[in-house]
């Protein structure tokens, strides 16, 4: 099993200190803590046996929750460690401009060389998706079938195909429905300099005085190019999409029997598509995991970081949370109508639901036993509760997760 220490960048604060610094986040001093922070403990997880490092991408949280990260994150991460790969979980692919984000791409893991990992996602936060794709006229989708979830995928996969031409050795020319290569496509693009790249630059790409085809500079330094996850789905037609593509899936379903049913299809859709993997493999599971003296102390630990935080109340709006339900839920809040609210999410409902694996230390290692031996995902990702828990606390769970944890199911 591959690990992943994964963080969702927090600016350090109590929820009585983000009411009364609003927006903490643009406080200079607590966003140098935060980066400090994330240096501190992606060594730390280097050193336990982490192969990977990931952060995820989002914007204008003035909240300082999941506060997100750039390209420039990613390299100065890799500038502190040794060996660790470091990437994104994911890019948000429909607002990128394709051409520069494979620059973006190649460019990271060549400062790398090579310690790098790229992650894919669709984006569901319509606050700075829906600016950022305007152009587009693509917005944050909630993968419920609508035509803005229909539109939102058809632009993410155009981006992902531009990617994949994009760092092949060859020029390209491409025509979709949100992006064109050259530009116009039919005329193609007046270049003055043509002799001159007609000359020294890749063949085929000027034609008559115009550029005819592009090619992308630099190409990846891992070939074909750096290895691709898509980034915490449970959505089957994202699972499908992954396994045609050769991208790796991501979960954050909590329990195992719908673990089970995503790694089952993923490998099926796999095998459809001529890719022939074991159970497991080529998977990945994201699930929070506390250590305590005993059970309540571990969840104690759980409501006072992401769980408590985070996940009630943000990301319980964007239906985080489901996996809380109770059967008689259902007459309050109709499944797919209406989520649970965070009046609704209680230490009991966390404790119940199974959305966290809390304990003592036998405790946890008979359900990741249980996790192992039932599905054996080629990639864990743990999330170190930075930002939220007394820093001395979030060392003292990551080193108990590497010495526990890593260092049984590497």
């Amino acid at each position: 099993m591959k690990f992943m220490c994964f963080f969702l960048p927090t600016v350090p604060g109590t929820l009585e200190e983000r009411r009364r610094l609003r927006p903490i986040a643009h406080h200079n001093d607590r966003i140098q803590r935060m980066i400090e922070e994330v240096i501190e403990l992606s060594k730390m997880a280097e050193d336990l046996g982490f192969e990977m490092v990931g952060l995820p991408e989002h914007f204008l949280h003035t909240e300082g929750l999941e506060f997100g990260s750039v390209p420039a994150v990613y390299a100065y991460i890799a500038a502190q460690t040794k060996h660790v790969k470091v990437g994104p979980v994911g890019y948000v692919l429909p607002g990128w401009n394709p051409l520069r984000l494979a620059v973006t791409i190649s460019w990271l893991d060549h400062l790398t060389r090579g310690r790098t990992f790229v992650g894919f996602a669709r984006g569901y936060q319509t606050r700075w998706l829906n600016p950022m794709a305007q152009k587009l006229h693509v917005q944050a989708t909630g993968s419920d079938q609508s035509e803005i979830d229909r539109t939102n995928r058809e632009a993410f996969e155009e981006v992902f195909q531009i990617l994949k031409l994009a760092w092949k050795d060859e020029p390209f020319a491409f025509k979709g429905k949100y992006y064109e290569y050259p530009y116009p496509y039919e005329e193609g693009t007046p270049w003055r300099a043509a002799p001159w790249t007609a000359e020294a630059g890749a063949p085929g790409e000027v034609e008559n005085g115009r550029v005819r085809r592009i090619s992308v500079v630099p190409k990846p330094y891992q070939k074909p190019h750096p290895p691709l996850f898509q980034a915490f789905s449970a959505s089957d037609a994202t699972i499908s999409w992954a396994a045609r593509n050769g991208v790796i899936p991501l979960t954050a379903v909590p329990k195992v029997p719908e673990i089970l049913r995503i790694a089952e299809f993923y490998r099926n859709e796999a095998a459809g598509a001529g890719r022939k993997l074991a159970l497991g493999e080529a998977f990945g599971v994201m699930h929070s995991v506390y250590f305590g003296r005993n059970e309540d102390e571990a969840y104690d630990l759980a409501w006072n970081g992401v769980i408590g935080v985070v996940t009630r109340l943000f990301h319980s709006h964007f239906g985080y949370a489901e996996s809380m339900r109770r059967p008689d839920d259902a007459i309050k809040y109709p499944l797919g109508k209406v989520t649970l609210p965070p009046a609704e999410i209680t230490r009991d409902r966390v404790r119940e639901s199974g959305t966290v694996t809390a304990g003592a230390v036998p405790d946890v290692l008979r359900e990741m036993d249980h996790l192992v031996e039932t599905i054996n995902p080629e990639y864990f990702i743990y999330g170190p509760d930075q930002g939220l828990l007394p820093l001395d606390v979030v060392r003292n769970q990551l080193r108990t997760f590497g010495e526990q944890i890593v260092k049984r199911y590497r």
